[in-house]
C-alpha cells in the first residue's frame, strides 16, 4: 500500500477521504492549517477506522514544511484539498484567495517536484465550466472564466496542473471536478462544519432544523427551472471520498493529466431538497425567498459516465440518504466539532 499526503485533510471532503484511505490499506499524512477546521475531525476519523494517521499542522504556502514532510515519509501520492472555499469572500478578499489556492498549490507542486513525487489528484470544481454550457456538463465541453474568485482560482490551477503534465512527462494528476457534496459518514461522527455563516443549502438546512439559526434564505425563486428555484448536483460525501481513492488508483498507474466530474448525474432543486429534508427526517425548516446571487446560474448537473466508465467508481448513496446523514451528523453535534 501506499503513503499518501492528504493536504486540507481535516476539512469535510478531507476527512471522509482520510476514512477511505485508511480502510484500504494507505498510509495516511495529514497537512493542515486548521484554519477552517478542527483536529477533532482527525481523531474521529482514526477512531472510525482503528488505525492511525500522521498529522503535521502546517501550510501549503510554508515550503520548509513540505519539505519536512516530504524528507520524513517516502510519499506515493499526494491528495490535495487544501484551500480557501468560500464563493462570497472570495470577492472581497480575492488577494487571500489566490495567494492560498494559487500560490500554495504551486508551492506543493515544486515541493513535490524536488521530493521526486509525481502522482496528484487534484480537489478541483464544477465553477470551472463555461457558464454557456447547458447541463448535463461533460469533461470535452470548455472551461470559462468563472464569475467568481474561488472558481478562477480552481480554473487557475486546473489550467497549471496540465501545462506542468505536458512539459514533464513524469506528472501523473486527476482533476476531479466536484459538484454538491453534502452528507456525513453513517456514523454522524464526522461531517460539515463550517465556520461562520453556512456558504452551501446543506449545512444552512441543517443549521436551522437543529435550532442554531432562524431560517434559510433560498435565493431566488423565478429561475426556469421546475420550481423556479436553483437546481444541483448533490453527491453523497462518502461516495465523493470513494472517487478519491479510485483516482488515486487510477492515477498510480498512469500518467498525464485528466480531468473527470464527481456528481450523481441527477439534479434537485433547492424547495427539493429541503421539502424532502423535512420529510426523510421529520423536522420543519422555515425558509424565505431571496433575491437571485449573483453567478448563480439556473441548472447545473454532471454527466458523470467518464468516471464511471474509467476509474470504476459509482455514486451508491440517494438523495434521501444523503439528507438523512446530513442530520444525523448535526443532531449528534448541534454545535459541529465544538461540542
Amino acid at each position: 500500500m501506499a503513503n499518501i499526503l492528504v493536504t486540507g485533510g481535516a476539512g469535510y471532503i478531507g476527512s471522509h477521504t482520510c476514512v477511505e484511505l485508511l480502510e484500504a490499506g494507505h498510509d495516511v499524512i495529514v497537512l493542515d492549517n486548521l484554519s477552517n477546521s478542527s483536529e477533532e475531525s482527525l481523531k474521529r476519523v482514526q477512531e472510525l477506522t482503528g488505525k492511525t494517521l500522521k498529522f503535521i499542522q502546517g501550510d501549503i504556502r510554508n515550503q520548509s514544511d513540505l519539505d519536512q514532510i516530504f524528507s520524513l515519509y517516502a510519499i506515493d501520492a499526494v491528495i490535495h484539498f487544501a484551500g480557501l472555499k468560500a464563493v462570497g469572500e472570495s470577492q472581497q478578499i480575492p488577494l487571500t484567495y489566490f495567494d492560498n489556492n494559487i500560490s500554495g498549490s504551486i508551492q506543493l507542486v515544486q515541493a513535490m517536484e524536488r521530493a521526486n513525487v509525481f502522482n496528484l489528484v487534484f480537489s478541483s470544481s464544477a465553477t470551472v465550466y463555461d457558464e454557456g454550457n447547458i447541463s448535463p456538463l461533460d469533461e470535452l465541453m470548455p472551461t470559462g472564466m468563472p464569475s467568481n474568485n474561488y472558481g478562477y482560482t480552481k480554473l487557475i490551477v486546473e489550467q497549471l496542473l496540465e501545462k506542468l503534465s505536458i512539459a514533464d512527462g513524469r506528472w501523473s494528476i486527476a482533476l476531479l471536478r466536484y459538484f454538491n457534496p453534502v452528507g456525513a459518514h453513517k456514523s454522524g461522527r464526522i461531517g460539515e462544519d463550517p465556520q461562520g455563516i453556512p456558504n452551501n443549502l446543506m449545512p444552512y438546512v441543517t443549521q436551522v432544523a437543529v435550532g442554531r439559526r432562524e431560517k434559510l434564505s433560498i435565493y431566488g425563486d423565478d429561475y426556469d427551472t421546475v420550481d423556479g428555484t436553483g437546481v444541483r448536483d448533490y453527491i453523497h460525501v462518502v461516495d465523493l471520498a470513494n472517487a478519491h481513492l479510485c483516482a488515486l488508483n487510477n492515477r498510480l498507474a498512469a500518467k498525464g493529466c485528466r480531468a473527470w466530474n464527481v456528481g450523481t448525474g441527477n439534479g434537485s432543486s433547492v424547495l427539493e431538497v429541503k421539502n424532502t429534508f423535512e420529510q426523510v427526517n421529520g423536522v420543519t425548516v422555515a425558509y424565505e425567498v431571496a433575491p437571485r446571487r449573483s453567478g448563480d446560474v439556473a441548472t447545473s448537473f454532471a454527466n458523470n459516465t467518464r468516471a464511471v466508465s474509467e476509474l470504476g467508481w459509482k455514486p451508491k448513496y440517494k438523495l434521501e440518504d444523503m439528507l438523512a446523514d446530513s442530520w444525523n451528523w448535526q443532531k449528534q453535534n448541534p454545535q459541529g466539532y465544538r461540542d
